[in-house]
């Protein structure tokens, strides 16, 4: 999978992107400049080295404190690597020519950072084009190039957006990483005890793509569960739902999946009737997905799934339409549907120039406004949570609390969560399943039973 040819093609794409674009002068080139190694505080500890996501795009260079630029017009590229000191042999290990790094990233030219303005000025550019922008999920800016003797140098920044649209859709390389990522953090999640041992040892997984989320219990219905303020640190009790959501991540590549099963490994029936409806949202979003649908309309599909499971299961009663209008939805789900996956598990590009998220409950949490495009990589990711504080609220808004029956309500105080998600690449006239997990509870239950078992799909006569 670590192949230089996907930066070469993302390089190209770039290329011809910037050519058709207003404002890209000729004798125009790209910089942009890789992560740096960092120390953990004032030590010498290194803190684990992740590349910076736009330069490995357009690079694949997993070595830290590099630069790399592009020379739009020829296409020609160039690398620019540390140049190490004698002692690096003896503590890091072998130092290697600039040669090694020359066919190892099929890059044009490799050249030691120390020399980049030189080599720079000799391609005279009309302008340097570097990365500027603001990351519409995160709200943080892009740090663009930056090294001493680039402020002499005319600097453009329509780099950015460009740069986003290219990574909005996966080459059949990227996809053939993305499913790797998903069939190995699929066998993790199942191998769930030692998740992180799996991914690195079997899969080669140095690095996950976001700190595990394992939630037990009530805690299950805290949705960034596993920080430093709520570590993963409660006993697992009998009886407890457990949500697991844990991606591994290779060559920068990420995968999201969450797991939502019994402790125990048999659902109670409110377990199993929260759990259905979950599953049905899921699977109702994934029958409609295909490209030019709106991908609001498949949070809001999912919403009304779950309002009318919740209406089954006795928690709600009264139209579904007018709890809609009311965004009832919300106080179940707070979080988006989903989001876009790549190089980032949160990727760029959910929210284009001129598209604000719509300010609603829950729609304001959704990490995507766009129409869904062929080769977009996507997680469906719905959940019912039963969230004290949101629940007293819609009980204290009369809107909201006709709705609701408490006294069947107040047998899920303490439930926790349940939260189903996959990730998917969306094709011509659908999207293909990247997650291979048990998923239903008949599937769950008989996993957790015969843990040591191959895990197949089990198929309906139905289908």
């Amino acid at each position: 999978f670590r192949s230089s040819q996907k930066p070469v093609k993302n390089r190209r794409r770039l290329c011809t992107g910037l050519k058709a674009k207003d404002g890209v002068v000729p004798r125009s080139v790209v910089v942009l400049q890789g992560g740096e190694q960092k120390q953990r505080y004032c030590t010498d500890t290194d803190v684990l080295f992740r590349q910076e996501s736009f330069f490995h795009w357009a690079f694949g260079v997993t070595e830290a404190d590099c630069y790399g630029a592009i020379d739009v017009d020829s296409g020609k590229s160039f690398l620019f690597v540390p140049k190490l000191p004698e002692s690096y042999a003896t503590w890091m290990g072998e130092i290697y020519p600039k040669e090694h790094f020359k066919a190892k990233y099929a890059v044009d030219e490799v050249h030691y950072t120390c020399d980049i303005v030189s080599v720079l000025s000799n391609l005279k550019p009309a302008t340097l084009l570097t990365l500027r922008g603001q990351n519409t999920d995160s709200g943080s800016i892009c740090r663009e190039a930056s090294f001493e003797g680039i402020s002499g140098e005319p600097v453009s920044h329509l780099l950015f957006l460009l740069c986003v649209c290219s990574r909005l859709t996966k080459t059949d390389m990227e996809l053939e990483v993305l499913r790797y990522t998903n069939r190995i953090s699929s066998e993790a999640h199942k191998m769930v005890r030692s998740f992180r041992h799996y991914c690195y040892n079997k899969g080669g997984m140095r690095h996950t793509s976001y700190t595990c989320i394992c939630g037990t219990g009530n805690n299950s219905s805290v949705l960034h569960y596993g920080h430093a303020g709520a570590p993963n640190d409660k006993t697992i009790m009998d009886g407890d739902m457990c949500l697991f959501d844990m991606g591994g991540e290779y060559y920068c590549y990420s995968s999201d999946i969450t797991c939502s099963f019994p402790a125990n490994g048999k659902f109670t029936p409110d377990q199993r009737a929260i759990y259905e409806a979950v599953l049905k949202s899921s699977r109702a979003v994934m029958a409609a997905i295909r490209p030019g649908v709106k991908w609001t309309d498949m949070h809001r599909l999912a919403d009304q799934v779950h309002l009318e499971e919740l209406v089954k299961i006795g928690i709600l009663k009264g139209s579904v339409d007018d709890m809609l209008k009311v965004h009832l939805g919300s106080v179940f789900m707070p979080h988006g549907l989903g989001h876009l996956l790549g190089i980032d598990v949160h990727d760029v590009g959910g929210y284009p120039e001129g598209v604000d998220r719509i300010d609603e409950p829950g729609l304001r949490s959704l990490r995507m406004g766009r129409l869904v495009q062929e080769r977009m990589v996507l997680t469906v990711e719905p959940g019912i949570y039963f969230i004290n504080h949101l629940l007293d609220q819609a009980l204290a808004n009369s809107a909201q609390s006709c709705f609701i029956d408490n006294q069947v309500l107040a047998r899920f105080r303490g439930f926790g969560g349940v939260r189903i998600e996959d990730d998917i690449a969306v094709t011509a006239d659908g999207m293909e399943l990247l997650t291979c997990v048990p998923r239903t509870v008949e599937e769950i239950e008989a996993f957790m039973a015969e843990p040591a078992k191959p895990f197949s799909p089990i198929v309906s006569a139905k289908s």
